[in-house]
């Protein structure tokens, strides 16, 4: 049931051939991504268990034939290959691409041969894992993937964001507008931004020079207009800015119930501290600065001055958008992290197993493939109330019957639905199915 669902998906978008002389072997390999990858060597034990040689048309699979199929993926070129599977998906689905959402996570590897590993600290807190990191770019309304790209593991967000525009130049894609993080904000980049002719919405850190624009602001103005969000109250003023050479707008937003969290969340950190200090042992690292190296006593200006500008953020952007429109844009970004959620923990893209560099890049091709379909999938599903992996999970019992008189040279076919909600599904993807 679920292959014959994510078989439909990869045809109408025309996987198949767009991936070239290996792409029914690929595409095996995506759809156990989906479903119950584990590795490579395992992929023949699996495929006996499908009926992928029916909808593939697929003899065998042997661990040697993917390889290949993983090395033919890597020298296609990648950035082309994305775009051309993206225009057919635009044409089948009718997805907006104005909005782009981008972001960076980082995920390890088995081993540290590759040399795309560099050790570090990964987005889930541990340290001294060979890490690479992986830019993705997504629609802001469905959170298509639209472009990815795999980098050293010690490359900065923002150097890693100077490459995607490159990228996305041969996208064509005119009145964009791209929305991303604090931590990707640079003046570099909000130039070739504008080459681009798009328009941005950012967050920008609160370095020293924002910090003289904003005190004075801050200090004459009063917050009270405000906007609701998820529960969440922001209270925003709106100023003219210029970011680097780029003129824009900054929303500053203040959230107080986050200050007061930050607040409190910072004094417990202290107190531990200090109890710590008293014995002579290790605290928290970053908490050295708010305590006199010799006497040990709390420093009040430095937490003064870490508490400044607790519960602020900017937003900078070169659209022309009214303040509410700034931040619930900049904060429903969220659709890139649900993104790598579900690359890191359905589509299985950690750990990689692989060491040499194509291969590490084909795999992470992989699940951006695997990680479309299923976005897809979530797309035909928006009349149920049902996640892409619940509706798949739910098809297990689906099949389907191949019958064939040789003599004659008649087939058949006929699937066969087991419940009501196997019904529902199917009529949302397909009625013929």
């Amino acid at each position: 049931g679920p292959l014959l669902i994510l078989n439909h998906i990869a045809q109408e978008i025309h996987l198949p051939t767009l991936l070239g002389k290996y792409g029914k072997e690929i595409l095996s390999m995506v759809f156990a991504h989906c479903l119950d990858y584990k590795s490579i060597n395992q992929m023949s034990e699996w495929f006996e268990r499908t009926d992928l040689n029916m909808l593939l048309d697929l003899e065998l699979v042997t661990e040697a034939r993917l390889l290949q199929a993983l090395d033919h993926l890597e020298s296609m070129k990648a950035v082309q290959l994305q775009k051309t599977i993206f225009e057919s998906v635009k044409t089948q689905y009718d997805i907006d691409d104005k909005g782009i959402v981008y972001d960076v996570t980082n995920t390890y590897l088995y081993g540290k041969k590759c040399p795309f590993a560099k050790e570090g600290k990964d987005k889930e807190g541990v340290k001294g894992r060979p890490l690479l990191q992986i830019g993705l770019g997504v629609t802001q309304k469905h959170g298509v993937p639209i472009l990815h790209k795999v980098f050293d593991g010690n490359v900065h967000d923002a150097r890693t964001f100077t490459d995607i525009i490159t990228s996305l130049y041969e996208f064509h894609i005119t009145d964009g507008l791209i929305v991303f993080d604090r931590g990707i904000t640079s003046k570099s980049n909000q130039i070739e931004i504008e080459k681009l002719s798009w328009k941005v919405v950012c967050g920008v850190p609160i370095k020293e020079s924002l910090k003289r624009f904003l005190r004075p602001i801050i200090a004459d103005t009063e917050f009270v207009s405000y906007q609701s969000l998820n529960k969440t109250v922001f209270y925003i003023v709106v100023k003219p800015y210029t970011l680097g050479e780029v003129k824009g707008t900054i929303a500053i937003c203040f959230n107080e119930q986050q200050r007061k969290d930050l607040r409190e969340s910072r004094y417990d950190d202290l107190r531990e501290a200090q109890r710590l200090l008293a014995q002579s042992k290790t605290i928290k690292s970053g908490l050295e600065k708010y305590f006199d190296s010799k006497t040990k006593k709390l420093l009040l200006k430095e937490v003064e001055k870490a508490e400044e500008f607790n519960g602020y953020s900017v937003i900078f952007t070169t659209a022309q958008l009214t303040k509410e429109e700034i931040v619930k844009m900049y904060f429903d970004k969220d659709v890139v992290e649900k993104a790598f959620h579900s690359l890191k923990g359905v589509v299985g893209i950690q750990p990689i197993r692989h060491w040499l560099a194509d291969r590490v890049s084909a795999h992470v091709f992989l699940c951006y493939i695997a990680y479309l379909l299923l976005t897809l999938l979530k797309l035909r599903l928006t009349k149920l109330d049902i996640s892409p992996v619940e509706a798949l999970r739910e098809l297990e019992s689906m099949y389907k019957v191949y019958m064939r008189d040789s003599k004659k040279d008649f087939k058949i076919s006929r699937t066969v639905t087991l419940s009501k909600k196997q019904e529902e599904i199917i009529a949302c993807v397909d009625r013929i199915l």
